[in-house]
């Protein structure tokens, strides 16, 4: 079996060979699927000779332009380092043919500033060194090394000792063999420089003929491109303009059209021979149109109603959803077996609901188990969908409501459906809740504060000046019950002339807004005689709300004037 298929492959490639050479003969053989491949991989290869001929030329060019930067930077590193061994030597000869010291420190600070700059020197040229000029470059070095540390020792001898003992440390033979090696080993580094310039050169000239072979290549798939252009259009595009051309004129009713390129035997022969039965089915469909006229005219008045039905069904649908979906309750909709026929957004977002869990699909029991797994929900399942069914079954209305393990309280409203099943419409009440325990712990607070100050506390409807409310301190001082006082306006509880200065203070305190400074009255009480009260008003609400009142603030101060007298 492994045999075969290169066997295999061998025949069809000397078939496709076969074809290639009839073609350029001029017998059209090909398919155009073979006419395409066979551009397409003769592109191939032309495109990966361009590649490779590409990353050798960016490897050639990478080589060539290190190869010159270093050889340029290493002359240049050399021709600084033989100028400064030619500074070193002048500062040398300063100092020891000196005649005295003062005029021996310029040279001696000189010489140590050189050997400084030629140790940087030699560490840049440091950088440009390559494995073949390592070796002597090591011993360059090294001889450098020595250079540096005698003429720093002729330096010291100088200014340490005098110039006589500098001139015999730098003026022997030792002193002028060390600057002969030093000269060898720089042109020895000179000739390495100038032979890698060399080949530097070599490069860039085998560089020029992968560029021609570049151009080469480029022309070759510029052609096989143009080739490709061609045969596409004059095989493919054009015709299939013609059969495209002929399938419009078929689609227009001309079952009698010609379709061309019917006698090639590729693909494009294969397309216009599926056009012209396409053209002969049209023909008996027009044949057949034509007898069953009626019919057809039948069938598209009902497919018309089904249409409209289906719309005026869709649209209904969408409204519901769209209904439902913008309840600010969760709404969700059972069948007689607890499985979900609806539920909108609200009842998703109050479970946390999965995607997975869709109207039509799920169920109750999933419903209630997502929220177990989910730590909303810790009874017994089962239990709970009975219980769901026997009410479904039973078609009693109920409320009641549940706390959810996360703390939320969650009002619900159950109402049977006609036909049986069941609607729950939730709302998460715990804000509400939690406000309204918060408000009574206010009404108690503010209720203990108020029945149990000294002053005196009357509210009165400002609308029509009815008493709605006195604290114990305030049924004390008026000598009457609070059952006795609400409900009633002044002039039903006091003489008409002590009702008509608390009308007048009334309306001074509508004009006001508010009376916080402590007005000295004198008044006739009916309980308790005449009395002297001292009250503070504030207005609560405006004149178009309902909680319009009045405010009086009452201190009876009868028996402190009666002792002051």
């Amino acid at each position: 079996m492994d045999a075969a298929a290169p066997a295999s492959g061998l025949v069809a490639g000397t078939n496709l060979l076969k074809k290639l050479v009839r073609f350029a003969r001029g017998a059209d053989t090909l398919t155009v699927a073979e006419k395409v491949y066979s551009i397409a991989a003769f592109l191939a290869i032309v495109t990966t000779f361009l590649l490779v001929m590409s990353v050798q030329s960016v490897r050639l060019q990478t080589t060539y332009r290190h190869m010159h930067a270093s050889s340029a930077a290493a002359a240049i590193n050399v021709g600084r380092i033989n100028a400064l061994i030619y500074a070193v030597v002048m500062e040398s000869r300063g100092v020891y043919m000196s005649t005295d010291r003062r005029a021996m420190m310029p040279f001696a600070d000189g010489l140590i500033r050189r050997n400084r700059e030629l140790a940087e020197a030699v560490k840049s040229m440091e950088r440009t060194v390559s494995n073949d000029d390592a070796e002597q470059f090591a011993a360059f070095r090294q001889r450098i090394s020595q250079f540096i540390e005698f003429r720093q020792e002729l330096a010291r001898r100088g200014m340490e000792i005098s110039s006589a003992a500098a001139r015999e440390w730098g003026d022997n033979s030792a002193n002028r063999t060390v600057r002969s090696k030093l000269n060898a080993d720089i042109e020895a580094l000179e000739r390495i420089y100038q032979q890698r310039a060399r080949e530097a050169d070599e490069l860039a000239n085998e560089n020029r003929y992968a560029a021609a072979y570049l151009f080469a290549l480029g022309l070759a798939a510029l052609i096989f491109a143009g080739l490709n252009v061609v045969v596409m259009r004059g095989s493919v595009v054009r015709a299939l303009t013609d059969i495209t051309q002929a399938t419009d004129r078929i689609a227009q009713g001309d079952v009698k059209s010609e379709v061309p390129h019917l006698r090639r035997h590729d693909e494009i022969g294969r397309l216009a021979r599926a056009v012209q039965n396409f053209r002969d089915a049209v023909a008996r469909i027009v044949e057949l149109e034509e007898l069953e006229l009626g019919t057809a005219q039948a069938r598209d008045a009902a497919m018309t109603e089904r249409d409209n039905f289906n719309d005026k069904y869709q649209a209904k649908k969408w409204q519901l959803s769209a209904a439902i979906n913008s309840m600010p309750q969760g709404l969700i909709m059972l069948d007689g077996k607890a499985s979900v026929v609806a539920m909108n957004s609200n009842y998703r977002k109050i479970y946390n609901l999965p995607e997975t869990i869709q109207a039509g699909s799920a169920t109750l029991e999933e419903i209630l188990q997502h929220r177990v797994d989910s730590g909303l929900f810790s009874g017994d399942v089962s239990k709970y969908v009975a219980a769901v069914l026997e009410r479904i079954a039973k078609r009693e209305p109920t409320a009641y409501e549940i706390a959810l393990n996360d703390g939320r309280i969650i009002k619900i409203y159950e109402r049977p459906m006609d036909g049986g099943g069941w609607v729950s419409v939730q709302e998460d009440v715990t804000e509400q809740r939690q406000r309204e325990r918060i408000l009574e712990r206010m009404e108690r607070f503010l209720a203990t504060i108020i029945e149990n100050v000294a002053e005196g506390i009357i509210a009165k409807d400002a609308r029509n000046l009815r008493y709605v409310f006195v604290n114990k301190a305030a049924e004390k001082m008026i000598g009457m019950t609070r059952g006795e006082i609400i409900g009633k306006t002044a002039r039903e509880l006091f003489s008409s002339e002590a009702a008509a200065l608390i009308e007048r203070r009334d309306q001074q305190l509508l004009a006001q807004k508010q009376q916080l400074e402590p007005i000295i009255d004198t008044i006739d009480n009916p309980a308790r005689g005449r009395r002297v009260i001292s009250a503070r008003r504030v207005q609560i609400g405006g004149t178009n709300e309902e909680s319009h009142m009045f405010v009086t603030m009452v201190e009876d101060r009868t028996e402190k004037m009666v002792a002051a007298a």
